[in-house]
């Protein structure tokens, strides 16, 4: 049971930092965030979404793999290229059409940035339910 909570734990802990560097009063402003990171090193900005590298270290350390944690690992992949996809338009090509634009700049729920604080420890908690028994 520790473990488990240790690991749920470690989990939060992670995606608050996550909120935290990406927090901002619109889609843009996050995507800028991001883009520091990027413009340094793609790696960079990888290496600034640790919950990800965190799930991957769970899957293989209890080698538990199922529907609950390729879950979170889809919502995370889905979630970073998305915003690389973004950056690349928004900042180095350009392309991305002014009715785009105009959503970004958009101003979004403080809630937002919590979303995944709010879905990942519940799905890693029912993707290691399994060591309980």
């Amino acid at each position: 049971m520790s473990t488990l909570l240790t690991i749920i734990l470690i989990l939060i802990l992670l995606e608050i930092f996550e909120a935290w560097w990406q927090h901002s009063t619109n889609m843009e402003g996050v995507l800028s965030n991001g883009y520091q990171y990027y413009k340094k090193s793609i790696f960079l900005l990888f290496l600034m979404h640790p919950a990800f590298y965190f799930t991957i270290f769970v899957i293989l350390y209890t080698q538990i793999i199922n529907l609950w944690l390729i879950s979170i690992l889809t919502l995370k992949i889905i979630d970073l290229f998305f915003k690389i996809t973004l950056i690349k338009g928004l900042f180095e090509g350009g392309d991305i059409s002014p009715n785009i634009r105009k959503i970004l700049k958009e101003p979004l729920s403080p809630i937002i940035f919590l979303t995944s604080l709010g879905i990942s420890p519940f799905l890693m908690f029912y993707g290691l339910l399994s060591i309980l028994n």
